[in-house]
């Protein structure tokens, strides 16, 4: 059950998190219609290498990630998407492309896009394209501490 790590965490940090269920998708902005959530609070993670270092950036369903923004905030020398297939077995417990914004559970960094802190609530996949977590964004920070990072697009 892919989910249970996440919830076991959550839990052991006393948040309040809702579990929403939604019929099969594979896309953050079909995810975010079909669970009926606002897509600015759906949140997508994006697995990208910085200079050869797996990493996630977190950003609104609506919004793509600058890897030239994001290499310029890290300083980093080379900044790239990462391809299933470099990634999937560092989340054994996922299904590929559904794995929550929680790097911190990963030993990974994380960036985020100050536009997910502009709404109360985010939504993300909890492990399977079946399943979201629904949590406020300040406890979601809390818990993951990303770096917050402009990645254009309204950042």
């Amino acid at each position: 059950m892919p989910v249970r790590r996440l919830k076991q965490f959550l839990d052991s940090n006393d948040i309040r998190y809702e579990t929403l269920t939604h019929p099969t998708t594979y896309t953050s902005q079909r995810t975010a219609e079909s669970a009926h959530i606002p897509v600015q609070e759906m949140a997508k993670t994006v697995m990208v290498k910085i200079d050869g270092k797996m990493a996630m950036v977190v950003v609104p369903t609506s919004q793509r990630v600058d890897l030239e923004a994001l290499q310029k905030a890290t300083g980093a020398g080379n900044v790239e998407l990462a391809t299933e297939k470099e990634f999937k077995n560092l989340f054994p417990e996922c299904e590929v492309g559904a794995m929550p914004p929680f790097g911190n559970l990963y030993d990974m960094q994380v960036f985020v896009s100050p536009r997910l802190a502009e709404d109360e609530w985010i939504a993300f996949n909890a492990g399977t394209h079946t399943e979201l977590i629904k949590l406020s964004y300040s406890d979601y920070a809390r818990l993951v501490s990303p770096t917050p990072v402009a990645l254009g697009g309204g950042d």
